[in-house]
Parts: structure tokens; sequence; C-alpha cells
């Protein structure tokens, strides 16, 4: 029983989440499953992390191969604990952060918190995969997620002594019924923003308060070789994601301006 693969499954949805379960039944397929999840939903909180508050944790189930704790923490946090606290002596062969109710392709990568927690666990050098399913329902139909999920982490963890570091993956599973999805595609985040609204409304005390709303503006829908083209025709979109931020493009322009 040892001797099989140490998974860390977390999300942004919470413990409570169908998502979150689909994803400890998924890991528990290919080993040993420790889960820290947050104890309420934390969609959108990116990388954040918790500084000025103390951190509660329970343990909400355990049986031979399954721990599951929930946390009062951030996603990021989650992984901050699990790896620098839990698995201190422990190696840890994959993370899966998800199955995260709704899409985190294009963009949205910059604020799931589901993605944050996956990214948190590849600078540990494990390889770490962010599975969400383009569907916000509490009772979505996770099947087609789990299914090209197992080929994903299987894929994954048969050839992971041979890919570099650090490895993240960002997998988005379209809203269809599994039967109909056309297979798999790498491919490359779309170039497009969020334009929000905000909605003012005021309480019964006579304050302002506002409801956040939006849509997405893809700034290149005919390109095929992205994740929301992939989304929009029934394929499920895998981008590894990369953290250096620097533009080298920007930074070769601004030699011949900044002296």
């Amino acid at each position: 029983m040892q001797n099989r693969p140490l998974i860390f499954v977390t999300n942004d949805d919470s413990y409570l989440s169908k998502g979150f379960r689909a994803a400890v039944n998924l890991a528990r397929e290919f080993g040993r499953v420790v889960a820290i999840a947050p104890d309420r939903v934390q969609s959108g909180m990116s990388q954040a992390i918790t500084i000025n508050q103390p951190l509660f944790m329970r343990q909400v189930e355990a049986c031979d191969d399954v721990e599951i704790y929930a946390f009062s923490g951030t996603p990021v946090d989650c992984a901050k604990i699990a790896f620098d606290h839990f698995f201190a002596d422990r190696r840890v062969d994959l993370v899966l952060s998800g199955i995260n109710h709704g899409s985190n392709a294009a963009v949205n990568v910059m604020y799931s918190g589901t993605m944050g927690a996956a990214i948190e666990g590849s600078f540990y050098g494990v390889p770490s995969i962010g599975l969400s399913l383009d569907d916000h329902d509490a009772d979505a139909d996770f099947e087609g997620a789990v299914e090209y999920g197992r080929r994903i982490i299987g894929s994954v963890l048969e050839a992971a002594d041979s890919l570099p570091r650090p490895l993240c993956l960002n997998v988005n599973v379209p809203r269809c019924a599994a039967s109909e999805i056309q297979g798999i595609r790498l491919s490359r985040q779309t170039r497009g923003f969020w334009r929000e609204d905000f909605y003012a409304r005021q309480d019964p005390h006579g304050r302002d308060y506002f409801w956040l709303t939006g849509a997405f503006q893809n700034a290149e829908p005919e390109a095929e070789d992205t994740d929301e083209w992939a989304l929009a025709h029934r394929y499920v979109a895998v981008v590894p994601v990369q953290v250096d931020m620097t533009d080298y493009r920007m930074l070769r322009s601004l030699d011949a301006v900044i002296k």
C-alpha cells in the first residue's frame, strides 16, 4: 500500500463540492490520497495567502488510502500547509486541483484559486494538474471530466521522470456528454479579457453596494490553437502553464528606450 503514488488533492469550491469529491475518487484510482480543501468557497482567490489571521484545520474523513481535511485558508494556503507541514518528509507524486465548477480557460487562469493551488504545487517540483469543467452547476455531470482526467493523469504519472519541471497543466473540459467530447487538444491560452459591469444597489440602511458581473471578450475567436476554441468545439483543452511573467518582446523594445 505504501508503495502506491501519493497524490495531493485540493480545489477552490470547498471540500463539500461535487467536483472535489469526483477529484478525490479519481485520484484514489492512482494511489494514496491526502486532500486538503477550503472549508468554504474560495473561488477567484488566485495566489492569495492568509497572513493576518490564524488558520484552522479539521479532519473530515479517513480510511485506508484517503485522508480529507477542511482548512480555513485559501487554496494556496492548502497547498502550502500540505507541502511544508504534512509532506515535509514524504514524496508527493502528483497534485490534482479541482474538479473546478466552471472553466479556467483563457485569462481565468489568472484569477482561479483552483489554478493558484496547482501552480503552487508545481513550485515544489511536483507535476500538477488543474482540472476544470465548463459548467458552474453545483450538480454538474463530471463524467467527461473524470474520463479525460483519468487519461491525462495516467499519462503524466507514466512520463513524470522524463518531463521538465516545473510542470503545471491547465485542463479544461467542455460542458457536454462524455460521449460527445471530440478528444484532447494541446492548446495555448486565448488572448482576451473580462469586461465587468457593476450593478449599484442600496441596502436598507442607505449604504451603496455593488454586484460584480461581466463577460469575457475573446480577442481572437477564429484562432484554432487556443483553449477557448477547443472548448467551443467540444475538445478537452490542455495548456501547459508557466509562471515567468517577463515580457521578453517588450524587454528588447525597452532596451533602446530606457538607459
